[in-house]
């Protein structure tokens, strides 16, 4: 019987460690290993991914992120062959008066199911979060299938990111505040927006020069169209059949929104304003992408404007 215990001491430990890295190490008694271990699992596993979104040069992006998570992984490796090795150095997981099945149980709930998820919960409410985006309402900006990091610390309380005409906003859907729209912030409040046919302007000043003039009204075809403001530049598509006529004041406290591709884009012209307090993020970089052929590898990295 001691003969198959002392043979099952480093798989047990091993096994501790895999369901959470340090806890084979605190079943070897190695306290202050155990405790480092799963700090650096927790930072490199959580807060590195908002450094990397937020920080890292665009062309670094992706090499860092890949370089991050296999640091990650390499902790994880570690603490389970560690952890094996380690019953060498120990008398045992269960050799002091602590070391009991309920402390096990209880270090677990405490990390894996408390601590990391309140770390998780707070880098994606107030650093970075990802999505995914199902729909072509965006494009060619964001694409359907772009993996994207959005920057969540804006449009709040003691944010550096307000909101600015031209960003790619992240905002809850008017009518349904479960879901979470993407698009283009046209108008700040106050602002004065009208669309008339393909032709959109902003305190009476098109987005587009080459909107402007009855050939684009009458354009039958799709077209795309190169808008700018305040800097802000991009690609839009008008679908064939012009949309309403607009003519609207954007009241306090609201921004007027629209999708990229004009034809395929339920936004500002269908359900009106958005309250600024919906918008809760900015996408700011692709960090993967995976089209109908495959993965997109030139959208990796890809800075969103």
């Amino acid at each position: 019987m001691s003969k198959f215990r002392n043979s099952s001491r480093p798989l047990f430990a091993a096994a501790l460690s895999l369901v959470m890295p340090g806890l084979g190490q605190l079943a070897n008694a190695e306290v202050n290993k155990a405790i480092w271990l799963y700090l650096g699992f927790a930072a490199g596993s959580v807060p590195l991914i908002g450094l990397v979104a937020l920080y890292v040069p665009a062309g670094l992006m992706l090499p860092t992120l890949l370089l991050g998570t296999l640091l990650t992984l390499g902790i994880w490796v570690y603490a389970i062959a560690d952890a094996w090795r380690g019953t060498e150095r120990s008398d045992g997981p269960f050799a002091r008066p602590w070391q009991t099945s309920g402390m096990y149980a209880l270090v677990f709930v405490a990390g894996n199911l408390v601590a990391l998820p309140l770390l998780i919960g707070y880098v994606r409410a107030h650093q970075v979060e990802p999505f995914r985006i199902p729909s072509t309402s965006m494009t060619p900006a964001v694409m359907q299938g772009d993996f994207l990091f959005a920057d969540k610390r804006y449009n709040c309380p003691g944010c550096g990111g307000s909101v600015r005409r031209g960003d790619i906003a992240i905002f809850a859907y008017p009518n349904d505040r479960n879901l979470l729209y993407i698009k283009r912030i046209i108008a700040l409040p106050g602002d004065h927006v009208q669309i008339s046919g393909r032709e959109v302007r902003v305190n009476g000043k098109p987005l587009s020069a080459a909107q402007a003039g009855p050939a684009a009204q009458a354009a039958p075809m799709t077209q795309s169209v190169t808008e700018s403001i305040e800097g802000r530049t991009w690609q839009a598509v008008w679908g064939a059949v012009p949309p309403p006529a607009i003519d609207l004041t954007v009241p306090p406290g609201q921004v007027f929104v629209l999708g990229d591709n004009r034809q395929a884009s339920v936004d500002s012209r269908a359900f009106g304003t958005v309250p600024l307090q919906e918008v809760v993020g900015r996408a700011r970089q692709v960090w993967f992408s995976w089209g109908p052929d495959g993965v997109r590898w030139g959208r990796l990295g890809h800075v969103l404007e």
